[in-house]
């Protein structure tokens, strides 16, 4: 890629300030270093996602394990050079960008807010992340996101997949959208909320309307589906 990735961290750091955009630094450039005409739009990235929510052995949740595929654009940028050929770029090139983006994601807690009984679940650093170019040409980006205290479930656990500025729209896939791995037996997952804006209709809010938006407004949040996982 023409500039480092170092480089890019710094304007990204720039844009955020004088944006005032929540995105990843690391997506946030890219996308609109591709794409300028279409710099002044929000969303700014689409995201289409897998949860797994992962049990121990005591039947406690002890984290979440994203997969994350970009949407068409952004996947043609972030592979662009890579690839012997024009063919697949593999997980040893995309590496670097997995490590920034991962890094870029700490400043917004990766995106990935959780409750237990309606208090706050805290996590702990990403762990296992990388990237993937699938054979479609898009990319995926997969972590883990341990707690940092395991909780065991008498009492609905919730989770919610959002960017609160709406910069970068998120969407659970159609099937399968969440895992329950190792639940003990009896255990469900179901998804309930207010579906993201398909393109067109974010095309019918200005630019103006996010601006005039104040961090309480949390736009994203609104827009989130909620995960909710429940144990007899």
């Amino acid at each position: 890629m023409a500039a480092s990735l170092q480089s890019i961290g710094r304007l990204g750091a720039h844009m955020r300030t004088e944006t005032r955009c929540a995105g990843s630094a690391l997506v946030a450039v890219l996308f609109v270093t591709a794409y300028p005409t279409q710099g002044l739009a929000h969303p700014h990235v689409w995201i289409t996602g897998n949860e797994q929510i992962q049990f121990n052995r005591q039947g406690e949740i002890t984290g979440v394990t994203h997969a994350w595929v970009f949407d068409q654009m952004y996947s043609a940028f972030a592979t662009q050079g890579l690839g012997k050929n024009g063919g697949i770029a593999t997980k040893e090139e995309l590496a670097p960008l997995a490590k920034t983006n991962v890094e870029s994601l700490a400043e917004f807690e990766y995106f990935t807010f959780a409750k237990l009984a309606g208090t706050k679940v805290e996590f702990g650093a990403p762990i296992d992340y990388w990237l993937e170019e699938r054979p479609d040409k898009l990319v995926a980006l997969h972590f883990t996101l341990p707690l940092k205290t395991p909780v065991a479930l008498h009492k609905f656990f919730t989770l919610q997949v959002y960017d609160p500025t709406y910069f970068v729209a998120f969407s659970l896939r159609d099937k399968d959208p969440i895992d329950l791995v190792n639940a003990p037996k009896g255990c469900s997952a179901s998804v309930a909320g207010a579906d993201p804006l398909n393109a067109q209709e974010a095309k019918k809010l200005s630019e103006a309307f996010f601006a005039n938006l104040s961090p309480g407004d949390n736009f994203g949040m609104r827009m989130a589906s909620r995960v909710i996982v429940a144990c007899p």
